[in-house]
């Protein structure tokens, strides 16, 4: 019997290479009984197979349902082609052109199967620290170019060995042209220094030892990562903990943990079946986790300054060799802070990160496989169910969100805190790692580097160039000083809306609120409590909380004290002076006065309308926080404090009542009537609870559940005047579970569709992907 022989050429798109993909094609096609080829090329990977039209059929419905655990595939193009004399099914060699779409993994975490190794003393990499496979390790933080080939890692210092290069040649190995594959007969090494850079161990397993033995005894130990340097110390070890925190200027803001397994955790934390899930993925997050308090919120087993004043611990589990090494040798739960100089990107580089903090660490965990690109750790916690980003990077970037509209190719330049930029191309918009905030020129040129990299790797040439309409921003300075190219000043709030519409496949009319600390308005005003009609291309905006000063302009955002006196002064007039309240005790009478004289004289005292700037007059009014060290500081204690009346869990009853607020509704220019929400009733009522010493937990709920509640009034309205029913949710603010979780449900109750964010984070990390549609929508697109 004749068989009648077909051939397909299959031009395969999506994250295809580094991940196995080609040894499993390879097995694929020896099931199917195919014969034919396979190849890496700058799109993705080519396979010619050919054999029957039933096998090759069984084969490319496996690409789709039964492809490796990092891979994902986007699009299969096939083309009939000639049958060629093949006698077998190869894998050769790269092909390469002048196009490049191919997508890039992440880095990963590290496999059971090369755990297992790395715990067995009988195998050859035994405790090595470098260990990986196609399945697991470094990815985007080592990529010098694509295609995704030894030599363009920073792999290619290393030569291997025979018995790597074995694995390395052979289809049936997991380490298949597994780019990093190294042993320590043949790979990198780690080595500890002291803060001088004087060699104390040369040997890995000595060196991490060691390393483990000086946190056991109470030292800080910078550590050589992934994607850049963590500082790390016992987190059981209060007065090392403390000490870091006084080395790192660093007050109050939270350190993030590093826990050996779920389990070492449940002492501390209360840890749902979505949050263990979400930490053992192999993205390895840093998960906001409550903590079990025993009092003061002091944690068990964990010094008391790890998280001071705050609900919650950021904690994740180890993702590379080291990390496993260094928690089995030492404390079985690290802090693991952020590697750098106050204000500036991570360090990669061993001589920059001895210069940049040898004067907080010990001790420094090196290796000599240099990052290509640094890598900040991700952030995300489960909020009414679901996870969310409230930073997206490691682990994530650079996978691209998927459209389901083409796009032309955009750079959306981000906003000037927790920057990220984003390209977009065909339907998939790359958003970049966290790049931070754009406040010195280190992180400019981190910013500018993340641009041209991408750029480069993904062969982005934009046609567009989407920038904030913030006339300050460094992100809008880069933006104005691109020369030949289209440019789209986009509205922060518009941006916001805009991101989550994306995200959730909403082309639409959708009311949006939009809660956040800053965003430069269209009547030059600092905006951030808005309401607004809202398509892809356009909004109007329909309502916002009533404009207070900004007494002393900038200088308010990281005094939130000026913030109290603008609402006092806004609700009682120069009478606030006299009111017999402890923040009136506590404050200076020469600075209160001096505030007041610059607010009536309108001295330096811009108008806002932030949600995030009255959480910081609240804070302060309560005499929480008047003065902060971190971004959202005085917001977060207030979320806390909040939360002592209300039960663990994402759906509270919240039977206190709100405090009052009036909706006043305007004419703007005899055109569309306007919403203007007006909350010095509360800040009256919350001064005359303060006088009948009224719990500062009940008082913070109140004002929550006041704020939700006139959002919730006024959207209702807005959707009865314009017959809108989707209502998105963006912002910073909605990090804060007391107000995402009042929206949600109280918004659903009343027949109104909800959408909100899952893929992008809900604060300033999205705005670039909502610039990016938005210039897209004005373009046609």
């Amino acid at each position: 019997m004749i068989v009648s022989l077909a051939a397909k050429r299959l031009e395969i798109s999506g994250v295809v290479q580094g991940v196995g993909f080609r040894p499993f094609l390879f097995v694929s096609a020896k099931k199917y009984k195919l014969k034919g080829e396979v190849s890496n090329t700058s799109n993705g990977v080519l396979a010619i197979v050919q054999g029957t039209d039933k096998n090759i059929k069984g084969f490319i419905n496996d690409i789709y349902h039964k492809s490796p655990l990092l891979a994902s595939v986007t699009r299969i193009k096939t083309k009939d082609v000639e049958v060629k004399q093949f006698t077998s099914f190869q894998i050769v060699k790269s092909k390469t052109s002048n196009s490049r779409t191919t997508l890039i993994s992440p880095d990963v975490t590290i496999c059971p199967d090369c755990l297992s190794e790395m715990e067995n003393s009988q195998d050859r990499r035994y405790e090595y620290p470098f260990i990986n496979c196609t399945n697991c390790g470094p990815r985007f933080t080592i990529i010098e170019d694509i295609p995704y080939d030894r030599p363009k890692t920073s792999m290619k210092h290393f030569k291997m060995c025979k018995a790597c290069q074995t694995e390395y040649d052979d289809p049936l190995n997991r380490r298949f042209h597994a780019q990093p594959n190294a042993c320590p007969e043949c790979g990198p090494t780690v080595f500890l220094t002291d803060n001088k850079g004087n060699t104390i161990a040369s040997d890995s397993k000595e060196a991490i030892l060691l390393a483990a033995t000086y946190l056991t005894q109470g030292k800080i130990v910078a550590v050589k990562g992934l994607g850049g340097f963590h500082l790390a110390c016992d987190a059981s070890n209060n007065n090392t903990v403390k000490t870091l925190r006084e080395k790192k200027v660093r007050p109050h803001k939270p350190f993030a943990l590093m826990a050996q397994s779920a389990s070492v955790l449940f002492d501390h934390v209360h840890v749902s079946l979505e949050e263990q899930q979400l930490l053992e993925s192999y993205h390895r997050p840093i998960v906001l986790l409550n903590k079990k308090q025993i009092q003061d919120g002091v944690v068990k087993g964990l010094g008391q300054d790890v998280s001071p004043l705050n609900k919650r611990l950021g904690i994740m589990l180890p993702y590379t060799p080291v990390h496993y090494l260094l928690l089995e040798k030492g404390p079985k739960v690290l802090v693991m802070t952020s590697g750098n100089r106050s204000g500036e990107p991570l360090s990669i580089d061993n001589d920059d990160a001895l210069d940049a903090f040898s004067h907080m660490a010990d001790y420094f965990l090196l290796h000599n496989r240099d990052i290509y690109f640094r890598a900040d750790d991700s952030i995300a916690k489960v909020q009414a169910g679901e996870p969310r980003f409230i930073r997206r990077s490691r682990g994530y970037a650079p996978l691209p969100v998927v459209l389901k509209k083409k796009m032309p190719k955009i750079l959306g330049c981000g906003a000037g805190l927790k920057n990220t930029i984003c390209l977009t191309r065909n339907n998939d918009v790359f958003l970049s790692q966290h790049i931070g905030d754009l406040d010195n020129i280190k992180a400019y040129d981190f910013y500018q580097n993340s641009i041209e990299h991408l750029k480069q790797i993904f062969d982005i040439q934009p046609q567009i160039i989407a920038h904030d309409m913030h006339p300050g921003y460094m992100s809008t300075d880069y933006a104005r000083a691109q020369d030949n190219v289209k440019k789209v000043a986009v509205q922060h709030h518009h941006a916001h809306a805009v991101a989550c519409m994306a995200e959730n496949d909403v082309d639409e009319d959708v009311i949006a609120i939009t809660l956040d600390g800053t965003g430069y308005g269209t009547d030059s005003h600092i905006w951030g409590g808005e309401i607004l009609l809202c398509t892809q291309k356009a909004f109007l905006r329909k309502a916002h909380l009533s404009y207070i000063k900004m007494p002393g302009g900038d200088a308010a955002v990281l005094e939130p004290w000026r913030m109290a006196a603008s609402v006092l002064y806004q609700a009682f007039g120069n009478n606030f002076l006299s009111l017999d309240i402890p923040y009136i005790i506590e404050m200076e009478k020469e600075k209160l006065s001096f505030i007041t004289q610059m607010m009536e004289k309108n001295l330096n005292s811009p108008l806002t309308s932030s949600a995030g700037r009255l959480f910081d007059a609240i804070s302060s009014l309560l005499c929480i926080r008047h003065i902060i060290s971190h971004e959202s500081q005085a917001a977060m204690e207030l979320e806390a404090i909040a939360s002592d009346s209300l039960c663990l869990n994402e759906n509270p009853c919240l039977d206190e009542d709100a405090y009052g607020f009036d909706i006043v509704k305007e004419k703007v220019k005899d055109k569309e009537s306007l919403f203007q929400i007006d909350m010095m009733v509360c800040i009256r009522q919350i001064v005359e609870d303060l006088k009948q010493n009224i719990s500062l937990s009940k008082i913070s709920l109140k004002f929550h559940l006041a704020l939700a509640q006139a959002f919730l009034d006024t959207t209702i309205k807005v959707s009865k005047d314009t017959q809108i029913k989707k209502v998105v949710l963006s912002g910073g603010v909605f990090n804060n579970d007391i107000i995402l979780n009042t929206m949600i449900r109280t918004l659903e109750e009343n027949n109104l569709k909800v959408y909100t964010h899952k893929k992008v984070p809900t604060g300033d990390g999205g705005i670039s992907f909502g610039q990016v549609v938005i210039a897209a929508a004005l373009e046609g697109n």
